[in-house]
């Protein structure tokens, strides 16, 4: 075993984590260029010498170890017996921690150096998103005139990506906690130029002072968001948004945002909101909505399916998006009619629903167009009010057959949507998982999915079970091991006032291989007011449509590639057997790219855990050196051959 974590917190004092992190080369020149092939031939036998020692101090301890063992055992009745394998286990972690200690001061002794640190990118790079147009992260958009036009299309290449670390800009400080980090953020945190506080969606609304900007829900709209949610749910025919739970609605995907006021405003009512909206230079509405601690990722209604498998999301909500819903035969209508579960709720609010604004005959096309697009799909209009229309998902199948016209069924539904294109026919119908809202489990107990339920997705109630109970333990021991480092109950840094409520560090986890969305379920349980990105590997068992199906939000994500997500934007980032699972796919990118991404989609002070192998494990810790995180290797079964890696990342000031 390791040495204990250490329980500081990185630039507060204290030994960081990352001196336990270097490891030696003997073949390696001195760092400073002094001392010719002598000077290496005798550091070279220094090392040889302490690790023979090490050698025979650890084959002298283990024989001596197992002798005492054998003289315990000796001893009479179960309870000796138990005491005896305590005793031994105990004995055996000080023999580990014996051989960690000697080996350390054998690569001091032996003038070891840390690998090659990772360069820090340029300036220019502070919000650097790979795979789409980032031109004006070097040059003001209004310097490129009115004829650019940015593609906001997502284009990866492997060889494109920058091999070095994504740095904070100069006045970047440490997000406010939740949830007061909800109500308003610091101003230099996010990439803002001052022209898109008065345009974009319904609810692209912020107040700016001096350093921060704010969030007061009653600034949104005349009458508030919280008037806007109500008007919704009496649409619906519910009697106030509370009820939405009731009605089957617990996912909802919001298409541009503005900067995530309406589902702050859902979570409140259990509902998990996503929030989707272009790549942008600057005012991203994605940026902003991650800093305030609400679920966002870069997407578009361009050429290619959103990332989400069909019939995943309760409720699909456009507040004066640009989404020009009467274009190409409205095949962006039929993506929300792939994405919506049937009897889900698309709620579109537009200046083009006014009766003033159709008096504009190119307006009454436009809407003409979409009304017809609409009942093609078996859309039943439920109501209308002012700006905003609420349209209901058919929830019978025949009603596909029964129609005059409208887009064709589909021969052929792939679940999975990675890199797939738009496609104009109905898909899911053929799905054993078109099971109407209504008729689902409701939240929170869909989170735990009945053997009917399962069957589904091919997976065993034992299974499932298992996996559970897994990672129920898997949280509490993370909270014992890891508290008050990461998890901790009061959280409160140098100069904070008291927190409010929950007290927790962390708003949102990123896993990277979310398996069935255990690490979630178990974060829920153990009453942490997290949400988790669950992400699952293309090369992986695809479990997300079961992930959206217990109520969770998710994507799906080769990472080889760029997560879809602006610099900086996670508390942290979890990985179990992501590392065995890249292993066991050759010829893909190295662990160092991997890990370059990680490091940039993570927030300053975030936190890194990897379990994995040992020799994995052994492995990352080498590699994550080079991006200067304080890391620290510990065991959490000694029965097993898993090892957990924990990282935070620092805090690089310029």
């Amino acid at each position: 075993m390791s040495r204990p974590l250490y329980r500081g917190v990185s630039g507060i004092g204290g030994k960081p984590l990352a001196e336990a992190a270097c490891y030696y080369d003997p073949k390696e020149p001195s760092e400073n260029g002094i001392g010719g092939r002598g000077g290496a031939r005798k550091r070279h036998l220094a090392a040889a010498a302490v690790r023979i020692g090490v050698l025979v101090l650890a084959a002298a301890a283990l024989v001596g170890s197992v002798a005492w063992a054998g003289t315990l055992y000796a001893g009479r009745g179960a309870a000796a017996r138990a005491a005896a394998a305590a005793a031994h286990r105990g004995y055996r972690r000080l023999q580990e921690q014996l051989v960690t200690d000697l080996l350390d001061i054998g690569e001091l002794a032996g003038g070891g150096v840390r690998a090659k640190e990772a360069e820090v990118c340029p300036p220019e790079y502070e919000n650097y998103v790979p795979c789409y147009y980032n031109v004006t992260d070097a040059v003001d958009v209004s310097d490129l005139g009115g004829g650019v036009v940015i593609s906001y299309e997502r284009q990866c290449t492997r060889d494109g990506r920058a091999t070095c670390l994504v740095v904070p800009p100069r006045s970047y400080r440490i997000p406010v906690r939740w949830p007061s980090g909800k109500g308003f953020i610091w101003k230099d945190n996010v990439r803002i130029s001052g022209q898109e506080f008065s345009s974009g969606s319904l609810f692209k609304r912020m107040m700016v002072e001096e350093d921060q900007i704010s969030f007061p829900s009653d600034a949104h709209m005349a009458d508030g968001v919280e008037d806007y949610a109500h008007q919704i749910a009496e649409m619906i025919g519910l009697r106030n948004e509370f009820n939405f739970n009731e009605a089957g609605v617990r996912t909802v995907l919001d298409i541009e945002c503005g900067f995530g006021t309406f589902g702050a405003h859902l979570f409140e009512r259990d509902l998990l909101t996503m929030c989707i909206a272009n790549y942008e230079a600057s005012g991203s509405q994605v940026q902003i909505t991650l800093e305030r601690g609400i679920p966002a990722m870069i997407g578009s209604f361009a050429k290619k399916q959103l990332p989400y498998p069909y019939l995943s999301f309760d409720m699909v909500h456009c507040a004066k998006c640009n989404i020009e819903w009467d274009k190409n035969d409205g095949i962006f209508l039929v993506e929300v009619n792939r994405l919506l579960r049937p009897g889900g709720y698309f709620v579109w609010t537009s200046n083009l629903n006014t009766h003033r604004a159709l008096r504009d005959k190119e307006n009454q096309k436009k809407w003409t167009a979409i009304r017809d697009f609409a009942e093609g799909l078996c859309w039943e209009m439920l109501s209308q009010q002012d700006e905003t229309i609420v349209w209901k998902k058919t929830n019978k199948r025949d009603c596909y057959t029964s129609r005059k016209s409208g887009p064709e069924l589909c021969g052929h539904d792939p679940e999975s949507p990675y890199h797939q294109q738009l496609n104009p026919c109905i898909s899911g119908t053929r799905s054993q998982r078109w099971i109407p809202i209504e008729h689902r489990t409701t939240w929170p107990s869909q989170a735990r999915q009945n053997s009917t339920e399962l069957d589904i997705h091919g997976v065993h109630s034992e299974v499932f079970a298992d996996d559970t109970s897994s990672w129920d333990s898997m949280v509490r021991n993370y909270w014992s091991l890891l508290s008050p480092l990461i998890f901790s109950d009061h959280p409160k840094r140098p100069g904070d006032e008291d927190p409010q409520p929950p007290f927790n560090m962390l708003r949102n986890v990123l896993d990277m291989n979310a398996h069935f969305g255990g690490l979630n379920a178990a974060l829920l349980k153990a009453g942490r007011s997290v949400w988790v990105m669950n992400v699952v590997p293309t090369n992986a068992p695809n479990y997300l449509p079961l992930i959206f199906d217990r109520g969770f939000i998710g994507v799906q994500h080769d990472w080889c590639e760029a997560f879809p997500s602006y610099p900086r934007t996670y508390d942290m980032v979890h990985a179990d057997g992501l590392l065995s699972l890249e292993k066991s796919h050759k010829h893909r990118c190295s662990t160092l790219d991997i890990f370059l991404e990680v490091d940039r989609i993570l927030r300053p002070e975030g936190w890194v855990i990897i379990r994995d192998t040992a020799p994995l494990i052994e492995a990352a810790r080498s590699v994550v050196t080079q991006l200067r995180w304080d890391a620290r290797i510990l065991d959490l079964d000694i029965a097993s051959d898993e090892k957990l890696l924990v990282c935070q990342k620092p805090f690089i000031r310029k």
